[in-house]
């Protein structure tokens, strides 16, 4: 017992130093995954033996309320949420309140992962606003959120009213912030949080926050019915709110929300750490009540975290297929967002320098839309901290690196090894040449044993040069060829994208091929002409310039016409906007087309028809008792169109 006491006593000096470090000094020192484990570590433990310090976070209704601020009294207290990590606790939750309110309907929100708020109007003007603090008393940040630009200064409503949210900055407006700062901030949350309780206001202006109403704690001279009702208030009000709203008395139904908000939240501009289930109706969540710390009528979901902390152990150098040399970060291993992380990107040696990262740091890393999660920033230099040294020279090819801006370079853009693997990597890749089965291994084998180095060459590929290399037989063989045949039929914006042209990804490829209608006037595009076209700048018009006039890239070129590449233009009749460049798998018999007849329609149309189902798929044409593929693309999400939808597609 007294080593447990001991355990419990170190937990909550740990939990108390993080929450003066967060809420105090605006500058935390773990992420919030590793502040949840600890805390919930030290509940199970204090329900285990029963000893509670006076000081234990488990006893605080909220959080610490700064100095330097004015303090104001909430009207009504603003309660914390009861937390559940998993569909056994939550339904615990659920069941508890049908046992006694069988027709109870549920709404389900976005959790923000922000800072709460609440702001107070009185003849429909905005009169006071305060941060959360402890629940009871919170810090006076009424100038500070006249500078956001969401939250309305007057309101329809007349009578005194008292407003809840979250402060939040989006994401696109935290890249923005920090392309341009010298000190990049960490990350959403801390940002929001900083701003807001900055003393400056034009600081709390530059940047650029909303604030998304979600409840009204207290109200004079109305009664809301559900939260529907209070919902709507919101909007007629002119709030901000969530464009996520879910109301349902099937439990099943908020299992399968949550995992698909779960599934496609780093796609979001804001930060949600989970989602909050609330009883629908009021009359319900009066007899229901409340705890010391939070209401018994609502839970959180919590989602597994997308930010973490690791320490840095050591620094790769990688080359890309412009020559841009990036630092790979190794970190210690660490469960992020379901999967073990070992590796994290940072996306220069500037960015190295502005976020203080070195050898032996602990930082702060997310997983974001990108496959390699990204290190935010520094949280602690830890004993045996090391500054990272700046590489003078290509680690693939050991050519002098150039420095082009803030980007190190390897100008030996014909010979560089990592250059030409990647640049055919991206060559295959789904939105260039669409070759499937040649994946970055494959083109690593090819680059080794058959000495392919130059994109070109792929379609040089002969049968008894692929059987002679290890695993390859009939079957694999076959499909790779079959595949790289097909390829040679390309949207004309796919091919633009595919020879990798410096500065020019999908979307400048399609802007280019709308403004010149052949490739061989786009080849002859001057530079003047190139900047006429919108969000084309001079950078990528010289690019463009220089990759069309470089000899080597002009004999590349001729060698994939010459093996019979050959471009689909718009002007194309059969082509169909909806199906270029989509992956086709067919299943099962179909009801009047037979499988060449639908291969045939799908390709006309600039579409792709491949064998097996994959992630890469974007329909399943499903026909009369169809195979594990349909079970296959079921699992996957992948949109499944019978002949009567893809006949609709296809006019």
């Amino acid at each position: 017992m007294q080593d447990k006491e001991k355990e419990i006593r170190k937990l909550v000096d740990d939990l108390n130093k993080y929450s003066y470090y967060y809420h105090v000094l605006d500058s935390p020192i773990v992420s919030d995954a590793d502040y949840d484990r600890d805390y919930y570590k030290l509940v199970d433990l204090e329900k285990e033996t029963g000893i509670i310090f006076p000081d234990s976070p488990t006893q605080r209704v909220g959080d610490v309320v700064m100095s330097g601020f004015q303090k104001r009294e909430h009207i009504v207290p603003l309660y914390s949420l009861d937390k559940a990590q998993n569909f056994e606790e939550f339904d615990s939750w659920a069941n508890k309140v049908l046992a006694d309110f069988p027709n109870t309907t549920f709404t389900v929100e976005y959790k923000f992962d922000g800072l709460q708020l609440a702001i107070t109007y009185e003849n429909g003007l905005l009169t006071q606003a305060a941060t959360r603090g402890n629940g009871t008393i919170g810090e006076d940040i009424t100038n500070q959120i006249k500078t956001i630009r969401t939250v309305p200064l007057s309101i329809p409503y007349k009578q005194k009213v008292v407003v809840n949210g979250e402060g939040i900055m989006l994401l696109s407006e935290l890249e923005k912030y920090n392309k341009t700062s010298n000190e990049p901030l960490k990350n959403a949350r801390n940002a929001v949080a900083g701003s807001i309780r900055n003393l400056d206001t034009k600081v709390t202006a530059s940047r650029n926050l909303d604030f998304f109403a979600y409840g009204v704690p207290y109200i004079e001279g109305k009664k809301f019915g559900t939260q529907e009702e209070l919902y709507q208030f919101l909007k007629d009000n002119k709030f901000l709110t969530a464009d996520f709203f879910v109301v349902t008395k099937d439990l099943n139904v908020i299992h399968k929300t949550i995992e698909e908000i779960d599934e496609k939240r780093e796609k979001l501009d804001i930060l949600i750490d989970g989602l909050v289930v609330k009883v629908n109706e009021m009359n319900t969540r009066d007899f229901l009540g409340y705890t010391i710390r939070y209401p018994k009528w609502a839970i959180a979901y919590k989602f597994a975290p997308l930010e973490v902390t690791s320490v840095v152990r050591d620094v790769l150098w990688q080359v890309g297929r412009t020559g841009k040399i990036t630092p790979l970060a190794i970190i210690d291993p660490v469960e992020l967002a379901g999967a073990t992380v070992k590796r994290a990107t940072l996306n220069s040696f500037d960015d190295i320098l502005r976020k203080k990262v070195g050898i032996n740091a602990l930082v702060f890393v997310r997983r974001s839309n990108e496959v390699i999660p990204e290190i935010l920033g520094l949280a602690q230099k830890l004993e045996g901290f090391k500054e990272i040294e700046k590489p003078t020279i290509c680690p693939s090819c050991g050519t002098a690196l150039v420095q082009k801006g803030v980007l190190l370079v390897c100008p030996n853009n014909h010979n560089c090894p990592d250059q030409l693997k990647e640049r055919m990597v991206h060559f295959c890749s789904r939105d260039a040449m669409n070759i499937e089965g040649l994946s970055d291994k494959i083109v690593d084998v090819l680059f080794e044993k058959l000495a392919i180095k130059t994109v070109d060459q792929i379609y040089t590929l002969k049968q008894e040069d692929l059987l002679a290399l290890e695993n390859f037989k009939d079957k694999k063989t076959n499909n790779l060829l079959l595949s790289i045949e097909k390829s040679k039929k390309i949207p004309f914006a796919n091919f633009v994208y595919a020879l990798g042209v410096p500065n020019v990804g999908i979307k400048t490829a399609k802007d280019l091929t709308k403004n010149f209608k052949t490739f061989e006037s786009l080849t002859q595009a001057t530079f003047e002409e190139l900047q006429k076209i919108k969000d084309i700048g001079e950078v990528v018009a010289q690019s463009i310039v220089d990759f069309f006039a470089d000899s080597q890239n002009q004999t590349i070129i001729k060698n994939l016409f010459d093996s019979g590449v050959s471009l689909i233009y718009k002007n194309d009749e059969k082509l169909n906007d909806k199906i270029v460049g989509k992956n086709f798998v067919l299943t099962g018999t179909l009801p009047t087309l037979s499988r060449s007849e639908a291969t045939k329609l799908i390709e006309d149309a600039g579409g792709n028809v491949v064998s097996s189902v994959s992630k890469n798929t974007d329909f399943v044409l499903l026909g009369a008792d169809p195979g594990t593929k349909y079970e296959k693309a079921k699992s996957l999400g992948i949109k499944i169109i019978d002949e009567q939808e893809f006949l609709a597609l296809l006019n």
